[in-house]
This record gives structure tokens, sequence and C-alpha cells, in this order.
């Protein structure tokens, strides 16, 4: 889903909105975040998740088409970490999709335990 087509879903489900009033909720919900992360705090939203920032120091990288060696600068990257109740709805829905005999494993290799 891109922001275009979230807009859209909000103003259909807000029909008292103008969607050109759920876009600027919807920027200014999205530029809020990223100066908190500019900043270098923490944004977390119950049940979706927390968005971070952290600290990738500086290493020595190579081209991958040359194979030459490069510098790479320190630098910060966005970290987004799901909340429990959005975990707990995706596997919800996973298991829909999954055989009715529950034997088979998850795809990632790891088990998980048995509703």
């Amino acid at each position: 889903m891109i922001k275009s087509e979230l807009v859209l879903r909000i103003a259909e489900q807000n029909p008292h909105l103008y969607q050109r009033d759920v876009e600027n909720i919807v920027n200014a919900i999205l530029e809020e975040i990223t100066r908190a992360l500019t900043r270098g705090d923490r944004v977390e939203l119950r049940g979706f998740g927390a968005f971070s920032v952290k600290k990738r120091d500086a290493r020595v990288g190579r081209n991958p088409r040359t194979g030459e060696t490069v510098d790479v600068d320190a630098k910060m990257i966005p970290v987004f970490k799901t909340g429990k109740e959005m975990r707990m709805r995706l596997n919800d829905g996973r298991d829909a999709l999954d055989d009715d005999d529950g034997d088979e494993a998850p795809k990632s290799g790891r088990r998980t335990a048995k509703k």
C-alpha cells in the first residue's frame, strides 16, 4: 500500500472528511514521526509498533561491480519493531491460510506455540 492508497482508504471510511483533509492529516503524522526520529526520539504507536533510530558505524565496504574497497561513513538508520498486537493479528491471519492439520512448520524455520 502506498500513501495515496492509505489516504483514499481512510477517506472512504470517513465520508464526513474531505480527502484533502485526510491527506493533510496523514502527511502531518508522517512528518512528526520523521521529526522525532531526526531528534533521536523513539515513536511508539501502541498495538502497532515502535520507530527508533540506530547508529551504524563507519566501515570498509566493497563496490560490487569493481571489487574496489570503499569507505562507508557512519550513519543513522530508522528501525521499526512491530507491536505485540500487530504480530498476533498477522499470525492469526497466517494461521487461517495454513492447512487445517496444523502440522506444517512456519516458512521461517522457527517453531511457534500452538493456540
